[in-house]
This record gives C-alpha cells, sequence and structure tokens, in this order.
C-alpha cells in the first residue's frame, strides 16, 4: 500500500512539474491583462479559452480516454491504436472550425472584437496534431505535462513581444497559432523515437470494438455534457449577457479553479491505473472512508477562499474586479462537490461506464443550461454561479444512482478481454 502512494505521489510530481509551468503561464497572462486592459478585454480572452475548451473534447469526441486507456492495457498495439485514434481526430477538427466561427459571429462584441474571436477559433482545430493522449495512456507523465505547457509558453511570450501594442488580443492569436504547431511537433517527434523500428501487426479483439463510433461517441458526448455542465455558464453569458459579466465570472472562476489544480494532477495521475483494474479493486476505491476525506478537504478548501475572497480577488486582479466577491463566494462551494464528482466520473470512465456518464453528465447540463435561460438575462453572472452549484448536486445525486446499478462494479462480471496471436 506504502509503495502504491509513493508511487502515485512521484506521478503526481512528474505531472505536476509541466502542468505548473502550465498553470503559471495561464495565470501570468490573465493576471497582467487584467491589471492593463481591465474587464472586458479579460473577458474576451475567457471566451476564446472557452473556445478551446470546448475543442478538445469534440476533437477528440471520447478518443482521448478511450485511446489512453486502450494504450494502457495493450501497449504491443499502440501503433495501430494512434493510426485509428488519429485518423478519426483530424476529421472532427475539420468539422469543428465552422461550427466555431459561427459561435464567435454570434457574441455580444464589438465587430473588431468579433474578428479576433475568430481568428482564435481557426487556431482551435490544430489541437488534432497533438499526441498528448498518447503520452497520457503510455504514463510519460513528466513529458505529457511539459508538452502541455507550450501552448500558454508561447501565449505569455507573445503577451511579452506585444505588450505595447494597441492590439494585444492578435498577439495572443500569434501565440495560440504558434504553440499549437510546436505541441504538435514535439509530440509527434517523440512518437516517432518511442514506437518499434519494425512495425508489430498485433490485432487485437477489444480495439476495434472499443474504438467503433458507437462507443466513442458515448463517450465524446459524455465528455461534451461533463464539460457543457462545469463552462457552460461563461459562453451562455457571451451571448446572452456582455463582456463585463463575462470578466467578472471568469475571474472568480479562474481562482476557484487554480485550488482545483492539484486535484486534477492527482485524478489525471490515477486514470491509467484505474483502467487495469478488476472489479474487486473498483469496490475498493469507492469505500466510505475514500469519499468522505475527499469532501472534508473540500469543505475546508472550500470555508478558507470563502473567507480570504475580497483581499484575493483585490490582489490578483484589481479593485475593477471586487464586484466578483460574491460570485467568487457561492463558486467557492463548488470544490468540496467537484472534489467528489471528479473523482467518480475519472473512475467511472477508467472502467468503461461511458453510458451510465453520458446519462449523468447530460441530466446536469440540461439542467444548468434550462436554468441560465431562464435567469441569465435577468441576473447575469450571479445566476450563473448560483446555477453552477445546484447542477454540481444534480451530477453528484446522478453519480451516486448509476454506481449502484452498475455492472462494472458487479463482481460476476464478464473479464477483460484478452490478446489474439
Amino acid at each position: 500500500m506504502k509503495a502504491s502512494l509513493r508511487l502515485v505521489l512521484r506521478n503526481v510530481l512528474r505531472l505536476g512539474s509541466g502542468e505548473t509551468l502550465a498553470r503559471a503561464c495561464g495565470v501570468i497572462t490573465t493576471l497582467f491583462l487584467a491589471h492593463r486592459y481591465g474587464v472586458i478585454v479579460v473577458g474576451v480572452y475567457a471566451l476564446a479559452q472557452g473556445m478551446t475548451q470546448y475543442s478538445i473534447p469534440f476533437i477528440d469526441f471520447g478518443l482521448r480516454h478511450v485511446g489512453a486507456r486502450l494504450v494502457a492495457q495493450y501497449p504491443e498495439a499502440a501503433h495501430q491504436i494512434v493510426v485509428r485514434v488519429q485518423r478519426r481526430r483530424f476529421l472532427m477538427a475539420l468539422v469543428l472550425l465552422p461550427l466555431l466561427v459561427a459561435y464567435a459571429a454570434v457574441t455580444r462584441l464589438p465587430w473588431p472584437l468579433k474578428l479576433c474571436l475568430m481568428a482564435f477559433a481557426a487556431s482551435c482545430p490544430l489541437y488534432a496534431l497533438s499526441l498528448d493522449w498518447l503520452a497520457w495512456g503510455k504514463e510519460h507523465l513528466r513529458f505529457y505535462g511539459l508538452g502541455r505547457s507550450v501552448v500558454p509558453v508561447a501565449i505569455l511570450l507573445c503577451l511579452f513581444v506585444g505588450r505595447h501594442s494597441g492590439h494585444v488580443l492578435w498577439w495572443l492569436v500569434l501565440g495560440t497559432f504558434l504553440g499549437a504547431i510546436s505541441q504538435g511537433l514535439i509530440f509527434w517527434g517523440w512518437w516517432e523515437k518511442q514506437k518499434p523500428a519494425v512495425e508489430e501487426r498485433v490485432v487485437v479483439a477489444a480495439i476495434g470494438e472499443s474504438l467503433a463510433w458507437q462507443r466513442t461517441s458515448i463517450m465524446g458526448l459524455a465528455w461534451l455534457c461533463n464539460l457543457a455542465f462545469v463552462t457552460i455558464d461563461m459562453m451562455m453569458l457571451g451571448v446572452m449577457s456582455n463582456p463585463r459579466q463575462v470578466g467578472l465570472y471568469s475571474a472568480s472562476y479562474r481562482v476557484m479553479n487554480q485550488v482545483l489544480f492539484t486535484y486534477y494532477l492527482l485524478t489525471q495521475v490515477l486514470y491509467p491505473q484505474l483502467a487495469r483494474q478488476g472489479v474487486q479493486q473498483r469496490v475498493r476505491m469507492l469505500r466510505p472512508q475514500i469519499l468522505l476525506t475527499l469532501v472534508g478537504a473540500g469543505i475546508g478548501i472550500a470555508a478558507v477562499l470563502a473567507a480570504l475572497r475580497r483581499p484575493l480577488l483585490m490582489l490578483l486582479f484589481g479593485p475593477q474586479f471586487l464586484p466578483a466577491t460574491l460570485l467568487l463566494l457561492l463558486l467557492a462551494w463548488v470544490i468540496p462537490l467537484d472534489f467528489l464528482t471528479s473523482y467518480l466520473s475519472n473512475a467511472y470512465i477508467a472502467w468503461g461506464m461511458e453510458k451510465k456518464i453520458l446519462i449523468c453528465t447530460a441530466i446536469a447540463a440540461g439542467c444548468n443550461i434550462v436554468l441560465n435561460l431562464f435567469s441569465i438575462p435577468a441576473y447575469g453572472a450571479t445566476a450563473a454561479a448560483v446555477n453552477t452549484l445546484i447542477s454540481y448536486v444534480i451530477f453528484l445525486a446522478s453519480l451516486a444512482l448509476a454506481g449502484r446499478s452498475a455492472r462494472e462494479l458487479n463482481p460476476d462480471a464478464e473479464p477483460v478481454p484478452e490478446l489474439i496471436a
């Protein structure tokens, strides 16, 4: 047990070495924009990042998690998995581009800012070049984290170069393009050195079944629904409210999200290990002691964040963002709920429970969208924060009910398919 915990901690540190760099660059970029350019520029940049967030699950559409799980289970067939996964990702990137441009066109922004947002939209499909999912599945976690930091580093460098320009958002667009292309080249260069010189023809019955459209589309829809219930508030504010409301909500959400950063490192590290577990091990991972520990830790962190919300916003973003104090108070209590929902959803996906995750996330996302439609026009970002809390409670209840009836947690479940010569 101690050896296993040491391994998990070591992997968290490996992943964190790169992820911390990425997170630091993102924070510095946002804080610089907040202090020098104000709420509206932060709001526009938040919408651009929101499009990037939605691009990742749309391009992957389940392939990221399924591909990483297959590579963890069948490393001998990695080359075949890469070929099949990347072919599909490139197709999804082509479908995505006009959708992002259409969203940018309907936002409530002046035309110069709309054009800038459209340029950000054009950079999003470049994520299809990346093989970060492969490094994740093979548990090359330090390289995985460092590779993912390339884009935020490039954005920060371009911001530094163009800091005196009157068109700072266009410099951020340039950084996004350069970072995405560089990231893709780095991961493909790594894979060229990793794959065997002579191609191995290993036929795995589970690969074709797992990568079938029916299976991956379930995972893709589940991930999109999960992202929608977490972040759809920001995107809906961009269409139904104004850039100031987006900027205030973005500031409070970023403070809350920084707190979750270390925890997300843990869930990412655990994913390949969870994918290899048998039924008895899965049941042990859902013991009340583990779940109650997560809730207790989340409540403690939320209480501290709620108490320090005003000085934090003042210190990090400046006096323009003090109206976000109430938003941060509300969003702080998302933390204990997120500790549970992230742990459970990550485990369920690793255990092949895509259909149940899809149902749970669809219910939570649907409730969040409906609540936002009725309340954002009148109450703006405050309504979005309240609706986020309500949606998390609904999501947690759905996950709990799904786990009680899951075949994948039944000791009589079918065994994992084996390699075929």
